[in-house]
């Protein structure tokens, strides 16, 4: 990719993995799905069961080709959040309660200003964290050891 595209990504995300989303340009234009995929390099989503296009594949080993009906991406400024309370699409914006947290609340003509959740297929991990330590991992009584002391600047470098 080239400067000049990498100009053009969106650096903050309003739509994630798992949102309820509404299309609201081109041929599914007006029906709603769920974020299946969120292509950032291209600023691009995969909406569930929309945006569907033949595409033929070769036959390879272990699969066997053909025409098959695949989703194809949508542009992210072409689909629009769902308002949790209304159900009309609506705009993102970001809001900090009292107790320190940020979150997402909908926004624009016609939204409720209610608070939009995080979907819970985010808190899903593709790859469980592991459970033994490994090679490389430090070991827990070297994480552990009390290199510097604050008060008598022990083990403090010469400088």
């Amino acid at each position: 990719m080239g400067w000049k595209a990498a100009e053009k990504l969106i650096r903050h995300w309003k739509v994630l993995r798992g949102d309820n989303v509404m299309i609201i340009r081109g041929k599914d234009k007006g029906e709603s799905g769920v974020i299946k995929r969120v292509i950032r390099t291209q600023n691009r989503v995969i909406v569930e069961g929309k945006n569907l296009v033949k595409k033929h594949i070769k036959a390879g080993e272990g699969h066997e080709g053909g025409i098959f009906t695949v989703e194809a991406p949508v542009h992210a400024s072409n689909v629009q959040i769902l308002d949790p309370v209304s159900g009309k699409p609506c705009k993102v914006g970001y809001k900090y309660l009292e107790d320190g947290t940020k979150v997402r609340v909908s926004r624009g003509q016609g939204a409720s200003g209610s608070i939009i959740p995080r979907p819970e297929i985010l808190k899903i991990r593709k790859t469980p964290r592991p459970t033994v330590a490994g090679p490389k991992d430090t070991p827990m009584d070297v994480v552990l050891e009390k290199t510097y002391d604050a008060k008598t600047g022990k083990g403090m470098p010469d400088l």
